[in-house]
């Protein structure tokens, strides 16, 4: 009988030389998992907490207010974390009227549904951390090479790290808004993606901390806002996802995933997000020269959503820790014989132990890895490697 296994110097000196080389065609999703391994200023906490600590803090704040109803909309959800709360309370808010339910009318509802949003503004939005972090170094790399297609980053977090990453670079971004005063969400400009190469395309697929609406009831992009745009896109009306930059921004993810050849990275995504998920799927059944490198923070065991689609895609590749899920073979990482005699420096990249790990392991399902990995792919620099307790790149939401 054959054992499978699975070499990370091939796939890794492949993916050594796509990123280096600055012809492909690369976009980046980015979940909860990467701001999520930054550290706060206590040195202790996750600079942004995932979706389970940002419920906690949530809650607890609204606590002395709305306690009663939150913990009663709580036991009437499956998966009660606070953008599926944020959703049944907007649902009540446009149903009830004026016939209270778990003590809130309609009315109260729509209050209590713009005091979690603002909540939520004041906890994702943060000032990312000076010198070397994922953000850094990723800004690096994509400013540091020549390219013949722009990168884009699709994200599902509300921050502002990356816009931070990136101005402090002095590289120039597109999100979508244009103007001077309120910007506002031109899709027209979304869809026909003709700005230079070396602007970086930053998409916000659930909003941002910065939206809001005028009194016109559009989204413009205003900084100190009250973050009232923060959404899961599913569970909004038709004519909602119409109006608001959502449906272009998914189609964006549509259009890129199905042009020919193109790279989707991973990183700090769990998969869960059905929406995000069904999109992919459904491009890469459509487009088989499309190819998704999914870089799982847990053991493979722990990443069943990756997994599932990754199990009916083979263009989707899943690598975790322990092992990897790649062309539908699930097999653990044994490495080979180096690839070139100094390969030692670039295998130490993404191979070796980390602190408070025995066994050597498969490293850039730690997102500040993979940044590292990245910024060096253009170098003959050696790699350090980064603590995922000092370094960023925490467990997907």
């Amino acid at each position: 009988m054959t054992t499978s296994i699975h070499n990370p110097d091939q796939y890794m000196a492949s993916l050594r030389q796509i990123v280096g080389q600055g012809r492909k065609r690369i976009g980046f999703l980015i979940g909860a998992g990467v701001p999520a391994g930054l550290l706060a200023a206590n040195g202790k906490d996750p600079l942004i907490p995932v979706a389970a600590g940002l419920t906690d803090l949530v809650l607890t704040a609204l606590a002395p207010v709305y306690g009663e109803t939150l913990q009663a909309i709580k036991k009437e959800l499956k998966n009660p974390n606070i953008e599926n709360i944020l959703s049944r309370v907007r649902s009540l808010a446009g149903v009830i009227g004026t016939t209270p339910v778990h003590k809130l009318d309609g009315k109260g509802y729509e209050t209590l549904g713009k005091a979690i949003c603002e909540e939520i503004g004041k906890i994702v939005n943060q000032t990312l951390p000076s010198g070397s972090t994922t953000y850094s170094n990723l800004v690096n790399w994509i400013s540091g090479t020549d390219r013949e297609h722009p990168i884009e980053i699709f994200t599902t977090n509300y921050d502002l790290l990356f816009e931070q990453a990136l101005e402090r670079a002095k590289v120039s971004y597109f999100d979508g808004f244009t103007g001077g005063n309120a910007p506002f969400f031109d899709p027209s400009s979304v869809a026909s993606n003709d700005l230079p190469p070396r602007w970086v395309r930053l998409w916000k697929l659930h909003g941002s901390v910065c939206w809001d609406s005028n009194d016109r009831g559009e989204i413009v992009r205003i900084p100190g806002s009250k973050s009232t745009h923060l959404v899961f896109p599913e569970h909004l009306k038709y004519d909602q996802t119409q109006k608001a930059p959502y449906s272009a921004l998914f189609d964006r993810l549509r259009s890129f995933l199905m042009t020919q050849d193109t790279l989707l990275i991973a990183s700090g995504f769990s998969f869960a997000d059905a929406h995000v998920s069904a999109r992919i799927d459904e491009c890469l059944t459509a487009n088989p020269s499309a190819s998704v490198f999914a870089f799982q923070f847990r053991a493979l065991a722990g990443e069943p959503f990756a997994c599932d689609i990754a199990r009916r895609r083979p263009n989707v590749s899943v690598y975790a820790p322990d092992k990897a899920l790649i062309n539908g073979v699930e097999a653990p990482w044994v490495p080979g014989d180096p690839p070139t005699r100094d390969w030692g420096p670039i295998r130490a990249g993404y191979w070796g132990i980390e602190p408070g790990i025995v066994d050597a392991h498969f490293l850039l399902g730690n997102s500040a890895q993979l940044a590292t990995f990245l910024a060096s792919s253009r170098s003959e620099q050696t790699f350090t490697i980064l603590s995922p307790t000092t370094s960023g790149g925490g467990a997907p939401a």
